[in-house]
């Protein structure tokens, strides 16, 4: 039996992918599935808790497939599936939440921020931290990749979990929050306080997997920097420079303070320029596999395997917890 931790993690299709989602998020997840159990899930059910346009939502699903595979998500090392594919993600999320209470979902700090946003908030936009719980419980995860703002959601996970196995016997492992120590959260360019965000106002603020280089190096040269010229990693004095620092590590790499000397006694300029590069550099490789595999015709036969091997492992999960609920199995 293996002992290697099992991963999981979603991603919602819901338009562009910036680079903060690639080097925070699958940038670690091709060399987790050397390590690790890996499934990822791309998760359309999550994004319909807001209103989405029908052929937006399958053209962003096979477009975030093939920047999943361009990226270097191995599909015979790791799962690779559509959330609605596996019909137990939304039947264990109805149990859960008849296991979660009002009072939990209702403090859900995302919930506030996205209900704020919208006109219209659907019950699914209330709930839909249950049907998280349900993807990571239903595979037994043991790491789920997230970052900091969604830490609530992992933690509700585990709440649910100890509270289903304190109410029917030992049924779910408590899954752990993995949190890369450098790029678990790459900040817009225009303001460093905030996460880069594809819901930005502004496109200036992010940099889109699949900007044209020369969009790219607008937005890097345009990016806000901090007072004084040193390019020094400070997050607390310096966090404009050092967001940048950040991408520009990551990149290429290199570590921090292998890019601080790079750059010691040189100005924000210099810098700036590089930078630019080091990311076209970076994304131009991922840009030209991502239209092959557009092209391919290969793309729903490698979500078909995905989804099967996944539902394998969902199916006995759900049995296992409905045969425990008391229903006819």
């Amino acid at each position: 039996m293996s002992t290697r931790p099992r991963v999981l993690s979603g991603i919602q299709p819901s338009g562009t992918m910036t680079i903060g989602n690639y080097l925070g998020a699958m940038k670690n997840f091709v060399r987790l599935q050397d390590e690790a159990d890996c499934l990822f899930c791309i998760v359309d059910l999550h994004a319909v808790t807001v209103p989405q346009d029908p052929a937006d939502l399958r053209r962003n699903t096979l477009s975030l497939a093939a920047l999943y595979l361009a990226c270097g998500i191995d599909p015979e090392k790791s799962t690779l599936f559509v959330q609605s594919h596996v019909p137990a993600h939304a039947e264990f999320g109805w149990l859960l939440q008849c296991v979660a209470y009002y009072g939990e979902l209702s403090r859900m700090t995302q919930f506030k921020d996205k209900s704020a946003r919208h006109e219209v908030v659907t019950a699914g936009l209330f709930t839909y931290p249950a049907l998280m719980a349900a993807d990571i419980l239903l595979y037994q995860a043991n790491l789920v990749p997230v970052g900091e703002d969604q830490k609530q959601h992992l933690e509700l996970t585990r709440d649910l979990a100890e509270r289903f196995n304190h109410r029917f016997g030992e049924t779910f492992t408590l899954p752990e929050p993995y949190i890369p120590k450098i790029g678990g959260r790459i900040m817009s360019l225009e303001d460093p306080s905030k996460k880069m965000s594809k819901s930005d106002a502004s496109p200036n603020a992010y940099i889109a997997m699949l900007d044209e280089p020369d969009v790219i190096r607008k937005k890097i040269m345009r990016a806000v920097t901090d007072s004084g010229r040193e390019v020094r990693f400070d997050p607390d004095a310096k966090p404009a420079v050092s967001n940048l620092i950040t991408i520009y590590a990551l990149c290429a790499d290199k570590t921090v303070a292998e890019v601080e000397a790079m750059y010691e006694g040189k100005g924000y300029g210099d810098f700036k320029r590089d930078l630019a590069e080091v990311v076209v550099s970076a994304l131009t490789p991922i840009q030209a596999r991502y239209r092959e595999l557009l092209d391919s015709g290969h793309l729903e036969e490698i979500l078909r395997r995905g989804a099967e091997a996944a539902a394998e492992r969902a199916n006995a999960t759900l049995r296992a917890v409905k045969e425990k609920f008391g229903f006819l199995v």
